[in-house]
């Protein structure tokens, strides 16, 4: 077998649970209204912000707006596009609540593109995380 192995506790911290989410409007809130201002990263088809949550685990929000998304399809492939990439890069962004926004370009931007912007998100936040507790992966040996 090649590559790193899984911890049997790791496949199970890879999902993408209800603490890895932003559930009500007072979470939403404390990024928008977060002091000093919430880290932004904006690109063509994403606008995201970030604020520490003073917790361990990165959470996440999403707002794909009718304006800007029209069709429902669309908004939910985003949607589904964006929290895979998110629970597969959370591990970076440890202590950070984020929120990511389509814009209107990424409803016709294709699925590959999409990832590469969120990963050039991802790096970018990653610098304002908190480092992790643990590691999930055992060397490979």
């Amino acid at each position: 077998m090649t590559g790193p192995l899984l911890r049997p506790d790791a496949r199970h911290s890879l999902r993408f649970q209800r603490d890895c989410r932003l559930l009500n409007a007072v979470a939403y809130r404390q990024v928008f209204e977060c002091k000093p201002e919430p880290r932004k990263t904006t690109d063509r088809y994403w606008t995201i912000l970030a604020a520490p949550n003073g917790g361990g685990s990165a959470r996440l929000g999403l707002i794909m707006m009718k304006k800007r998304v029209k069709l429902a399809v669309k908004r939910n492939r985003l949607k589904r596009l964006t929290r895979e990439s998110f629970r597969q890069h959370r591990h970076s962004l440890t202590g950070l609540d984020i929120i990511v926004m389509a814009r209107q370009d990424a409803a016709t931007a294709d699925s590959q593109l999409l990832g590469k912007a969120l990963l050039k998100h991802w790096q970018r936040l990653a610098k304002y995380s908190t480092p992790a507790a643990s590691a999930t992966l055992l060397p490979h040996g």
